[in-house]
């Protein structure tokens, strides 16, 4: 597949591409959409965005898959590599009149094979409670708008409850509801809770309990996504003012903030032991800041455009200290990869741990002898249409605080150094020599000059090269939010912004360390809007109504050679209202 560009040339779209553990593949016949595939019309403008949850199925299938496309709602089971999808048989499918869904969630905390909850919420601001299995189950909450009338931007059930959940809002407010509680028939009375630096907490003014049971004010502009650490004692948000905040979900403190480099912040991710978050907005940049330092530990460059999902990938947590490959090719190079190699790079990855990244050592030592490097994996995808693939080494952890980077080292595969040959040079451009404290990049043409550390081996980090001249020009475009309409709100957030410039919070691009991905490849013909990692694939969306499944290296399945004979049928819909099923 191929799309032109605006300069006539062609955009391959990948099919298969490789990382350190192996090759991950496009499983074509896994993927998921509408049954009935019609011609993209911008679905609403609402992303599509993908729910997952597992179910305790004796067949082996207990994975179920909800995703949105435009005004409609699709649970299915979802057979990831194993087989082929059958899109002509939903368990449920909703079509909904007057509003679009934006967001959803399944509580997998009550979830049972015959029962799961999922809650959905809406462009107009209503929040709905079902049960796409028993299609028994059906509340809506916030129905008259008298809550807040502005999208759900993000909804996710509350850590260990069975009952309580929260939603986000463009209108920068989030609700705590309880689902066995009513909303009340009049608009609900405030009063102050608790208040800090950017935020403020409130309870309702009533006489019985009724939702919402808190609302929270959190920054300017629209809060765009929020994150429970896994852990679950904080909580993270992201906003259109282009801070991150992390809160104490019990005490309602603020525990850290950071600041995007300009514009707003859209997305927003957790490290699998609580240790990291990753955000990615406006910038065009993934940023990945420490809950344990409070400060931003360095920044992605990779994506041209802006970044819309971040997320990271649990299931590969190290890669081996192995010699090092090409991953700029394309398609066609894999027939040149050494299989040997590879083999021994998905071992090294199947015997490593969740413990390996622990920042005690950056190294260990697996049961055949390979040295393993702590590393964590996280993937981000855009408007740009591109998927990225980021390693967190711990010699990147573990830079120094406080010392001006000047220096640059450029990722392998921009270097242009070819698996095939273990004496390749480095191309003059290419700087092999990492040094700090204002250092001068050096620059090597003969092999001997290539380093061996350990993390230029994962090549996957570029110290910035700017000058300071051109953050004075910029500074003034760059720190504020377009998302801000009231003027007081405009210069309170460039304050906010000017502040912070050059801090922990939000260093300077000469001050912190750039990311280079790992992987950047085009994998779809519309912008990307949800990324999932699973054991044994990964799973993404695009706008265009498309949930694609790649299946990880050594894991592909049965479905190349299972095929649906049965042509798809069109499912008998009449929109119905809010809150209604059609199938």
């Amino acid at each position: 597949m191929a799309t032109q560009n605006e300069g006539g040339g062609k955009d391959e779209i990948k099919t298969q591409f490789m990382t350190r553990e192996g090759i991950y593949k496009l499983m074509t016949l896994s993927e998921y959409s509408r049954p009935t595939r019609g011609a993209f019309n911008g679905q609403g403008n609402t992303p599509v965005k993908v729910s997952f949850i597992t179910l305790n199925d004796q067949s082996g299938t207990g994975d179920r898959i909800c995703f949105n496309i435009g005004k409609e709602l699709y649970f299915y089971v979802y057979k990831g590599v194993r087989k082929a999808a059958d899109l002509t048989k939903p368990i449920d499918k909703r079509v909904y009149k007057g509003t679009f869904p934006t967001c959803h969630d399944f509580n997998q905390l009550t979830a049972t094979t015959d029962s799961v909850m999922l809650l959905v919420g809406f462009t107009a601001g209503q929040v709905q409670l079902i049960d796409p299995i028993k299609k028994e189950l059906s509340k809506l909450y916030n129905e008259e708008r008298l809550i807040d009338r502005s999208k759900v931007t993000c909804i996710k059930w509350i850590p260990g409850s069975p009952n309580q959940f929260l939603v986000s809002h463009v209108s920068g407010q989030m609700y705590v509801y309880n689902e066995e509680l009513p909303c009340g028939t009049t608009s609900p009375h405030y009063q102050l809770f608790k208040q800090g630096d950017g935020f403020s907490v409130h309870t309702c003014k009533t006489k019985s309990t009724r939702n919402p049971l808190y609302r929270w004010l959190v920054g300017e502009g629209s809060i765009n996504e929020f994150a429970f650490s896994p852990c679950t004692k904080y909580v993270a948000t992201v906003s259109q003012d282009g801070f991150m905040r992390v809160f104490d979900y019990n005490s309602m403190e603020l525990a850290g903030m950071m600041k995007s480099y300009f514009g707003g912040l859209l997305c927003v991710c957790w490290s699998p032991d609580s240790k990291y978050i990753v955000t990615g907005g406006e910038d065009d940049l993934v940023t990945v800041w420490s809950l344990n330092e409070r400060r931003v530990v360095c920044r992605g460059q990779g994506h041209k455009s802006w970044v819309n999902v971040v997320a990271f990938d649990r299931y590969t947590t190290s890669v081996c200290d192995n010699e090092m490959l090409d991953f700029s090719g394309s398609d066609d190079d894999f027939n040149h990869m050494p299989h040997a190699n590879t083999g021994l790079l998905h071992e090294a990855l199947r015997t490593s741990t969740r413990s390996n990244t622990s920042r005690g050592s950056s190294k260990s030592i697996d049961s055949k002898g390979v040295n393993m490097i702590t590393s964590y994996r996280f993937g981000s995808v855009g408007q740009d249409t591109m998927l990225c693939l980021w390693d967190l080494t711990e010699d990147i952890l573990r830079m120094p605080v406080g010392r001006h980077r000047t220096s640059t080292v450029v990722s392998q595969n921009a270097c242009g150094v070819s698996p095939k040959s273990n004496n390749s040079v480095p191309s003059q451009n290419c700087v092999t020599n990492m040094t700090l404290d204002n250092a001068v990049p050096h620059h090597s043409s003969s092999s001997s000059g290539v380093t061996t550390s350990l993390t230029q081996k994962f090549a996957t980090f570029t110290l910035g090269d700017r000058k300071e001249k051109d953050h004075d020009r910029k500074e003034h475009k760059r720190n504020f939010s377009l998302g801000s309409k009231n003027n007081d709100k405009v210069i309170r957030t460039i304050d906010d912004s000017l502040r912070l410039l050059g801090t922990p919070s939000c260093p300077r691009l000469d001050d912190v360390l750039l990311l280079e991905p790992l992987v950047c490849k085009k994998v779809a013909h519309e912008r990307l809007t949800a990324l999932v990692f699973h054991e044994d694939c990964m799973v993404a969306a695009c706008q265009e109504g498309y949930v694609y499944t790649w299946a990880r290296p050594g894991k592909v399945g049965l479905a190349q050679q299972h095929t649906v004979t049965t042509p798809p049928q069109t499912l008998p819909c009449q929109p119905p209202a809010l809150g209604s099923t059609a199938l």
